[in-house]
């Protein structure tokens, strides 16, 4: 009987820790594995707060410039977030953007998409010449969707100039067909100051719009990020990776005052049969998450490549221009370059991923930033800082924020993982030091009830080599 009882004991002690282990370890497996079934989420700003928008513009919670926030927006819903605004004439630029996020396998419609205003103290919509609006287009595939909104300072015929409370107002617009789940919301609100003397509002006439040579060169392996705040870090170069059906991929490349940004993404072949048209999107967003350009191609299993058309230098003055694709170029800082591979390319192509190969210059020299009269919120979104260059050589991600110095050049995501591994790691080992020791207990009491029998104990740790022999029975 004393045999019989320490051997059930160290085996129930071994059973209990195995269960532990099963708790411990398998469930990290199985998010592996599921989290392997589908594109990764869009990651959102690790700091990002929530807040709730308001049917009402007066109920409007009041968004601080520099701060990340999360929402969510119904079908065809309307929100509203506060701003505090100053005098147009005498202070800071303010620039709203908003990121929906659908869930993967959401159905939407090309004409679905994401409104962003600003009205003011009295009800009045802002004009700047930012439509505001961004839709699915021709892709049809579920993505994120950033549309924004300005009021800018300056001299010229701009409405809300005056002071107070003024509203953000983000509107969701769904077509027949389209699903009815909510959104997720990615809000982000960046003030610039303005300038100390009055400068020309007349946007630059001449400049190099010829469509320039791919940058040609030996490519490097670089993985893209799942959101803004993730994106990975690109210099001038040729970089490679690969995209699956259904995915969005965000980099980010710094460009400073006065230099141009060409880039060109390339599709690499796939097996399968048929044609796709607007499957794969390029896009172009500046520091504050505004629309720059897009270009977009079909795709038929065969290499496929789509370019930006030709970029001005970044100027200030570019923002007095019609044209969206100059117009966007107005300040130095962090440039993003998202690209989408359409869902439906996994019915004709499979998931993938398939070879993708971005192309990315930098031309000309860094000149002068304009004379700002203070500190832009969050700080040297506008700038190209040392920190910025190195981040670009290394490759490291953005994190929490995703401006200038914003991120310490680690993926939070990356974090994250790496905690769970630890807290994974460390609750397996004190569930297998447990056991050992429980299995040590066992073992020592198996062998007094043995001696006590007549059992003759092996030399060296008899007990624990007799355990051992029960074990196996």
């Amino acid at each position: 009987m004393g045999r019989r009882t320490g051997w059930w004991r160290g085996r129930t002690v071994l059973a209990g820790a195995a269960a532990l282990l099963s708790v411990a370890v398998p469930a990290g497996r199985a998010t592996t594995a599921t989290a392997a079934d589908a594109p990764p989420s869009y990651r959102f700003a690790a700091d990002a707060e929530r807040i709730e928008g308001a049917e009402q513009a007066t109920e409007a919670e009041r968004l601080t410039p520099g701060t990340y926030y999360r929402s969510t927006i119904r079908d065809n819903g309307k929100l509203y977030y506060g701003l505090r605004l100053d005098e147009a004439t005498s202070a800071s630029s303010a620039y709203v953007s908003a990121t929906a996020v659908p869930k993967p396998g959401t159905k939407v419609t090309y004409s679905d998409g994401l409104k962003v205003s600003l009205q003011d103290p009295d009800g009045h919509r802002c004009f700047s010449g930012d439509a505001g609006i961004a839709r699915f287009g021709p892709t049809e595939s579920p993505r994120p969707l950033t549309a924004w909104a300005s009021r800018r300072t300056g001299p010229g015929a701009y409405t809300c100039k005056g002071a107070g409370t003024y509203s953000v107002l983000v509107e969701r617009t769904s077509g027949p067909g389209s699903s009815l789940d909510d959104w997720e919301l990615e809000l982000r609100y960046v003030s610039e100051p303005a300038l100390e003397k009055a400068a020309s509002t007349a946007a630059p006439q001449v400049w190099d719009s010829a469509s320039p040579q791919a940058f040609e060169g030996p490519a490097l392996a670089r993985e893209g990020g799942t959101g803004f705040s993730g994106a990975r870090s690109l210099e001038q170069g040729v970089w490679k990776d690969g995209i699956r059906a259904g995915q969005t991929l965000f980099y980010r490349v710094p460009v400073d005052w006065g230099q141009q940004l060409d880039a060109t993404a390339e599709l690499g072949r796939a097996s399968g049969d048929g044609y796709l048209g607007n499957a794969f999107v390029m896009s172009l967003h500046n520091p504050v998450r505004a629309l720059v350009d897009d270009a977009d191609t079909g795709y038929d299993g065969s290499r496929k490549r789509t370019a930006l058309r030709p970029l001005p230098p970044v100027a200030y003055e570019n923002r007095f221009a019609v044209d969206d694709h100059v117009g966007g170029m107005r300040f130095a800082g962090w440039y993003y370059l998202v690209v989408h591979l359409a869902a439906e390319v996994s019915d004709k192509f499979g998931d993938g991923p398939i070879e993708l190969t971005l192309r990315v210059r930098v031309r000309g020299t860094a000149g002068e930033a304009p004379a700002y009269s203070g500190a832009a919120v969050p700080r040297d979104v506008f700038e190209v800082t040392a920190k910025d260059k190195d981040a670009a050589a290394s490759g490291s991600a953005a994190t929490g924020g995703d401006g200038g110095n914003g991120g310490d050049g680690g993926s939070s995501g990356e974090n994250t993982a790496m905690k769970a591994v630890a807290v994974g790691g460390i609750g397996t080992g004190c569930v297998l030091v447990l056991g050992l020791a429980m299995w040590t207990v066992v073992a020592r009491r198996r062998a007094g009830a043995e001696a006590a029998e007549g059992a003759v104990p092996v030399a060296g740790g008899g007990a624990a080599r007799t355990y051992g022999r029960s074990r196996v029975r």
